[in-house]
């Protein structure tokens, strides 16, 4: 048993991460494709041994490679190196939700339709199809797959796992040291279910290293790199074992560890980590957007998470990892031209077009009659029923009333998770199914010791069932701590009647 609750952040989207300061260019395999090319581009992946191979997706939903192609790990129904990008027919118009690679190199995806394609390098079956031919174009993995939609895949260095929709793992391929989890180290040449230690259990999500397979039961984040692994938990702190040859654990030495590390990040919140099966490399980006990386880092052997001035991790393995591989599916935003989400952003609480302004905290924010009658019930009927052209509004603070009207531009909140609570007030009040889930989502991220209790008074006062779930879960796991806090002290009578009474069902106060 790990010696914390981990977090998966799916704010960070599983096995893709979209950013609109990721430029490919970073990657050399890409130096020779045009502007135009470039800019059509929104998924992309570099892999190989010397990073020198790249599929990428581009906005038409077009699928091309370049590279070296060893194996035929381009999937263009040859072994032919191409300078130039290569249309891969079969997988044109797909949608891409999860990719992986291994190392010799064979590349599987699973697309939005739950299918799972694999292709390249073959020698352990780690394509999944029965044999041990390479595969020169993706082909359909479908044994025990048929029937399921699988929603992520991972590739160790000659493995593959998938893991479906009802939270079950299947494993393929090479099997040398158990890593399919069958129960023995014979290869597995089709996917089989990992059902001994996952029986009855729903996964969450799945990491490979090169010879381990990882799976997440409860909300949680694991990243494994070439041999060790980092698990993010439910409170932004990051735990390392393994090896630690490059001083990857992030421990300050280079002394190997067999149990979960707790590094050490100077008080930062960490939301995201990452490492990759082909590397030594480990990075993590914290709350504040600041990103850390330690490891093998061109060469050197860093122990200690040193501060980047970089936006994304991605940004350290595209310059610092050896080889400079993606650690996951990228998603790139193009910036040649504005979408209408992007459109709509950009005009939120401008004062150019603007027909209509709200007064909160004697602050103006202004917007459009148009949008608000569009996105929101409640303000189709106010706006239909008046023509002023200001509006004061006194039960919100200014920070919550311009998070909820930035949300109606932009489907997101901009808000930290310690004052969305106000925001789910707002949710609530407004009726705001949608708004009310990123609400609790976000003051999910937020959660501590601390605060834990405060935030599931607020959940089951608005009634987010979800929310107070978690936080509840979040306490019984950090019953002690929580329990020595002054917001528990102050806890509502009723409200700590009950969370008592929950905890001793859930065997919180057995010995």
């Amino acid at each position: 048993n790990l010696p914390f609750e981990p977090l998966f952040f799916r704010v960070h989207g599983k096995s893709i991460y979209t950013s609109s300061m990721l430029d490919v260019g970073k990657w050399p395999v890409f130096a020779l494709l045009p502007p135009e090319e470039l800019r059509l581009i929104r998924q992309a992946c570099v892999f190989g041994s010397a990073a020198n191979e790249a599929i990428y997706f581009t906005v038409n939903d077009e699928v091309f490679a370049l590279g070296t192609n060893c194996s035929g790990c381009l999937g263009l129904g040859d072994t032919q190196s191409t300078i130039e990008p290569r249309r891969i027919d079969i997988l044109c118009g797909k949608k891409i939700v999860s990719l992986s690679y291994g190392t010799g190199p064979h590349v599987v995806i699973a697309t939005a339709d739950g299918e799972v394609y694999a292709w390249g390098h073959n020698g352990y079956s780690q394509l999944g199809n029965g044999t041990t031919n390479h595969g020169l174009t993706p082909a359909l993995v479908s044994t025990n797959l048929i029937s399921k939609r699988v929603t992520e895949v991972a590739c160790g260095s000659h493995h593959t796992i998938a893991l479906t929709t009802e939270g079950e793992v299947y494993a393929w391929g090479y099997n040398n040291s158990g890593q399919v989890g069958s129960g023995s180290t014979a290869n597995q040449p089709t996917p089989r279910r990992v059902s001994s230690c996952l029986q009855n259990k729903v996964v969450v999500n799945i990491a490979c290293g090169q010879l381990c397979s990882m799976a997440v039961l409860d909300n949680g984040e694991v990243a494994c790199g070439y041999a060790h692994t980092l698990a993010l938990t439910d409170e932004g702190f990051v735990y390392s074992w393994g090896a630690n040859s490059y001083g990857q654990l992030g421990t300050g030495n280079k002394s190997n560890q067999a149990v979960p590390t707790l590094i050490n990040m100077d008080k930062e919140r960490i939301v995201e980590v990452a490492a990759c099966h082909t590397s030594h490399t480990s990075a993590a980006k914290t709350q504040s957007g600041q990103v850390l990386m330690w490891g093998q880092c061109r060469g050197q052997a860093v122990a200690y998470p040193h501060l980047t001035h970089f936006t994304s991790t991605d940004d350290v393995f595209a310059c610092f990892a050896t080889p400079a591989v993606t650690w996951h599916l990228l998603s790139v935003d193009g910036d040649d031209y504005l979408t209408v989400a992007q459109s709509l952003k950009r005009e939120f609480d401008s004062t150019e077009i603007s027909d209509l302004k709200f007064l909160v905290d004697g602050k103006c924010i202004h917007v459009h009659k148009a949008l608000l009658k569009i996105r929101c019930e409640h303000f189709r009927a106010l706006l239909n029923e008046t023509d002023e052209e200001t509006i004061e509004i006194h039960q919100f603070s200014y920070l919550v009333y311009r998070a909820f009207l930035e949300y109606l531009y932009t489907d997101t909140i901009n808000l930290p998770p310690e004052d969305a609570i106000g925001l789910l007030d707002l949710a609530t009040y407004y009726r705001e199914s949608r708004l009310k889930r990123l609400c609790q989502e976000t003051i999910k991220r937020g959660i501590t010791e601390e605060n834990a209790i405060t935030l599931l008074s607020a959940a089951v006062k608005y009634e987010a069932r979800d929310l107070e779930e978690f936080c509840f879960k979040f306490c019984v796991n950090h019953l002690t701590a929580v329990t020595q806090t002054q917001a528990f002290a102050d806890m509502d009578h009723d409200l700590l009647k009950n969370f008592i009474s929950k905890a001793s069902r859930h065997g919180a106060f057995k010995s």
